[in-house]
């Protein structure tokens, strides 16, 4: 089945409704009026769709998504983009806390600022914030890589593995086994590459680096106090 260049209405249609009609679809463009902050909008998306929401939405939204573009005109509840595959999510306001938790990949890019949590155990997923993060952000974050333009919360990168995390603003305070890594060429590079990815202008040599300080892997008696 195929549906293209279709509007919903969640004023007239269930929120069911339009998520069924989303899964069955193959291809094709798809808007969504009136979200009224709806929770679990344009879930479990499988195929390679373009879906813009014109308006705020509650928890959840774009959650597991695979394959498909999907753009909030608005804010985003807790939650947006939790387990994404691959795609793209958009968000043209400001997000709640826990954005992309646990992300395998895919691209997530906030136009204003993310709440706490943002990236919580993120597995390889981008997430680009044009503005500001909460505390705790990128928590135990095992893969992929956090860019904030603006500040970061208390604690970032709490217990992380192996992701990156650039900032091009303050940040408040690193979590345990936190620290700030060389920004090199090749690193530059990579970022850059992302940044234009985002279809964000911002010069990579202008964040710094921070990354895993590989103390936290196997339990230290004399590292007692960081667990």
């Amino acid at each position: 089945m195929t549906i293209s260049n279709t509007t919903f209405d969640l004023e007239a249609l269930s929120l069911r409704g339009i998520n069924s009609a989303l899964h069955a679809a193959e291809e094709g463009a798809f808007t969504v009026l009136n979200p009224g902050g709806a929770h679990a909008l344009a879930c479990g998306l499988n195929a390679p769709l373009e879906v813009t929401i014109k308006g705020h939405t509650g928890y959840y939204c774009a959650g597991m998504n695979k394959h498909a573009a999907v753009t909030i005109e608005g804010n985003v509840g807790t939650g947006c983009g939790e387990n994404i595959m691959s795609g793209t999510i958009r968000v043209k306001g400001d997000a709640s806390q826990s954005l992309g938790a646990t992300g395998h990949g895919g691209l997530i890019v906030v136009e204003g600022s993310a709440s706490a949590r943002a990236g919580i155990s993120m597995k390889g997923v981008d997430i680009v914030v044009k503005g500001d993060v909460g505390h705790m952000s990128a928590f135990m974050a095992q893969a992929g890589r956090l860019v904030v333009l603006g500040d970061a919360g208390a604690d970032l990168g709490d217990s992380i593995y192996e992701a990156e995390l650039f900032v091009r603003g303050k940040v408040a305070s690193l979590g345990a086994d936190c620290e700030e890594k060389p920004l090199g060429d090749a690193d530059k590079a990579a970022l850059g590459a992302l940044l234009e990815q985002a279809g964000i202008d911002a010069d990579p040599a202008a964040f710094k680096r921070y990354g895993s300080a590989r103390k936290l892997y196997n339990f230290n008696i004399d590292h007692m106090d960081s667990y």
